[in-house]
């Protein structure tokens, strides 16, 4: 159970209106350091301080991307996930990898099982065909994957969709980072074994669930 202790720690560092904007930016996103100074247009000095403050209350955790080893991401603890996230979550979502045989198909259809709304994905660089192990750990969770065939990325103009990169290399080829949201996840296909696959889908199901609540 929480101390009291830990949570007054929590609550004081969301008592500053600036701290709160990036945790309410993190709920939905990872990002850079330099994306929020470019987001909130403040002095990398001041971000850091206030990333120190809400890392001791460990409301965030910073995180090595896995395509750039100089890059980190900062994003929301595990710890404190559900006590962040709001109920409010986009209608349409387009979830994109590299190759649109893994991660961004079972993103999809858990973002469909739990929230219910319409959403779909794409790679960057599309594989021939989805990864075996991609089917297997979604028939063990009873999800649907349609015709899980991997296609193209294609951007577009339209406000309607909202863009969730869930491969760091794919966050790096797209341009206009903010334009979209970001979650960091490992690539389970350089691994290769079911154990990888099911890690990614229950780091996709801590990411989902709670937005479904």
């Amino acid at each position: 159970m929480r101390s009291q202790n830990d949570r007054a720690q929590v609550f004081a560092a969301l008592g500053v209106p600036l701290r709160l904007d990036i945790v309410d930016e993190l709920v939905l996103s990872d990002r850079t350091p330099g994306e929020l100074i470019q987001k909130f247009e403040i002095p990398s000095a001041l971000l850091a301080h206030h990333l120190d403050v809400l890392e001791k209350a460990q409301i965030i955790e910073r995180i090595e991307s896995s395509a750039d080893r100089r890059k980190r991401f900062v994003r929301l603890s595990e710890r404190n996930l559900p006590l962040l996230v709001t109920s409010k979550y986009p209608e349409n979502v387009q979830f994109i990898c590299r190759h649109n045989s893994a991660r961004s198909q079972l993103a999809a259809a858990i973002w469909k099982k739990l929230i219910g709304t319409a959403a779909n994905s794409a790679g960057t660089e599309p594989a021939k065909t989805i990864h075996p192990l991609t089917i297997q750990i979604a028939k063990r969770h009873n999800l649907e994957l349609g015709l899980a065939i991997p296609r193209k990325y294609r951007p577009t103009s339209t406000q309607s969709r909202f863009e969730i990169t869930v491969c760091d290399q794919s966050h790096d080829d797209l341009s206009m980072p903010l334009s979209r949201s970001h979650w960091s996840l490992p690539d389970p296909t350089k691994v290769g074994t079911i154990a990888a696959f099911e890690q990614t889908y229950q780091e996709l199901i801590k990411r989902i669930l709670p937005l479904a609540k």
